[in-house]
């Protein structure tokens, strides 16, 4: 027995003093990390502040952003993502062309591909292989400069408005967009990885659609100043056509499988793929509800496809006319499925895009009528009715706003303090930076986060918030919210040691 209470003895005589060290070298490192922080904190603030008598230090800045954890993207299109040169890519794998000029009367259009072997020859000198391509400067960046935004602003040529350029390159691109999804992720993954990224919400490929003659001309017949009834008749009796139909739900069984071999093996250690999916608003409104049938079933309880969103220019015709016909397509659908999480783009418009009454209650319908829980671009908030109110019901909802500036400058001329990011600040809405569409815009997230500390300049707190907030906000599960939330700990803790030895190194000599 003394022997027992000896060793006992010998054993927490050793392990105190041990303890002891670990808890202080745990002391040290937890100073460590807060002394980085301050130091990051101190940086970050002499760069958006600029030295006196200087401007921004935006180089140095930017190189910071490009470091910064970003957490995920959660508002992000899969094909306006993928730049040209990759679409150009896969144009020689599959041994298609492009026109290099226009024939009407043989109906074919400059910059379009190909994909019809018969027209796919060497008698065809007006359609161009990737190489021959790429061996003409010329047609080359014109190639890209119409496939992307890129050359856009910087010399004179014809052009038409930016929003219809802008939307115009996916109608180039498509041919090819979905020739390898598979290889498309993993492109986008890796230059996600290549800037710090570890999470990524793309909104993928449209839900199909299944057409019933009687049932869908029942919508298709639905006016804007169709009663609420008539519009639940008209939405269920489709809707239980499609729940019932064998042919629909194998079109919904047969997505679901493709967006799972699309997304196979993407995920790793380091970085999480989720999927939206979603409908074009510009259709007839009868195949605007049955694709949502589909996405809201493939969505249901579907752990990869993780929310349903709606797409395309909101201020288009048939956007405008339908709108709130959509919303309450959004609010049956969330009775029939009401675990979807939903993210929609709305009050993507400003003051001249569309007559005013168009501005005052688009983003207010996706949030109080569709249940939206996230806004894509939310930038007519300042013509909304009530918008004061607006604000107030976004910060207590915890609707968060998903903010787009490259695009938003682009297509709706939204520069510097127009763009009401700094309001929702402002008011504690919250907030999370986003691409949109880089490859077309031809920037990345690491520019986005760049236009906002350079433009808006936040504190490094409220910069560092926003990053949590793409995590946060994300449609994960609550469990995958917990492991992506403290990987991102861990990358901020090597980002401010990065960043304080920065800080050290770049003091001014001038």
């Amino acid at each position: 027995m003394m022997k027992k209470i000896i060793a006992a003895f010998c054993i927490s005589a050793f392990a105190l003093p041990m303890a002891t060290a670990y808890a202080k070298d745990d002391a040290k490192d937890d100073a460590k990390t807060k002394q980085n922080l301050q130091s990051t904190r101190q940086y970050y603030a002499q760069l958006i502040a600029g030295t006196p008598g200087a401007q921004v230090r935006l180089a140095e800045l930017n190189m910071l952003m490009t470091m910064l954890p970003k957490g995920g993207d959660i508002h992000h299109h899969y094909t306006g993502s993928v730049y040209a040169e990759t679409y150009l890519d896969w144009i020689g794998q599959q041994g298609f062309c492009v026109y290099r000029e226009s024939d009407l009367a043989n109906k074919q259009e400059k910059f379009r591909i190909e994909t019809r072997k018969a027209y796919i020859t060497e008698t065809n000198k007006t359609c161009l292989m990737a190489d021959a391509i790429r061996k003409d400067n010329a047609f080359y960046r014109e190639l890209i400069s119409t496939w992307s935004v890129v050359d856009f602003d910087n010399h004179v040529h014809p052009q038409v408005a930016p929003d219809q350029h802008f939307f115009n390159t996916f109608g180039y691109f498509s041919p090819i967009s979905k020739y390898s999804t598979n290889q498309g992720l993993t492109i986008l993954k890796q230059q996600a990885k290549a800037e710090n990224q570890q999470y990524l919400e793309t909104m993928l490929k449209s839900a199909p659609i299944t057409d019933h003659p009687e049932f869908s001309a029942k919508i298709d017949a639905l006016q804007a100043n169709s009663s609420k009834a008539e519009m639940l008749e008209a939405f269920g009796k489709l809707a239980d056509f499609l729940a019932q139909d064998a042919g629909a739900q194998k079109k919904i069984a047969d997505y679901v499988q493709e967006t799972i071999n699309d997304a196979a093996g993407i995920d790793d250690a380091d970085f999480t793929l989720r999927i939206q999916t979603y409908v074009s608003r510009n259709s007839a409104p009868s195949k605007v509800f049955s694709s949502l049938f589909a996405a809201f079933a493939a969505s249901q309880n579907n752990p990869l496809i993780v929310g349903v969103n709606i797409v395309g220019a909101e201020h288009a015709l048939v956007a405008v006319r339908d709108y709130n016909l959509h919303m309450q397509m959004f609010a049956f659908l969330k009775q029939r499925f009401p675990k979807v999480r939903l993210s929609l783009h709305a009050g993507e418009l400003v003051l001249g895009i569309v007559p005013p009454e168009h501005l005052q209650h688009h983003m207010r319908s996706a949030i109080q009528i569709a249940g939206a829980e996230r806004i894509g671009h939310g930038v007519d908030i300042m013509h909304e009715t009530n918008p004061d109110q607006l604000l107030a019901e976004l910060k207590k909802r915890n609707v968060a706003v998903e903010i787009n500036l490259t695009s938003n400058d682009f297509i709706l001329g939204l520069k510097q303090q127009a763009h009401p990011v700094a309001m929702y600040l402002r008011h504690e809405t919250p907030i999370v930076i986003s691409s949109d569409d880089a490859g077309v815009s031809r920037s990345n997230l690491s520019r986005e986060y760049f236009l906002f500390a350079s433009r808006y300049t936040p504190s490094y707190d409220t910069l560092k918030k926003t990053v949590y907030n793409s995590i946060r906000y994300s449609f994960l599960s609550p469990s995958d919210k917990v492991i992506q939330l403290r990987q991102l700990d861990q990358r901020f803790v090597k980002f401010e040691a990065a960043a304080a030895k920065l800080a050290l190194s770049a003091k001014s000599k001038f």
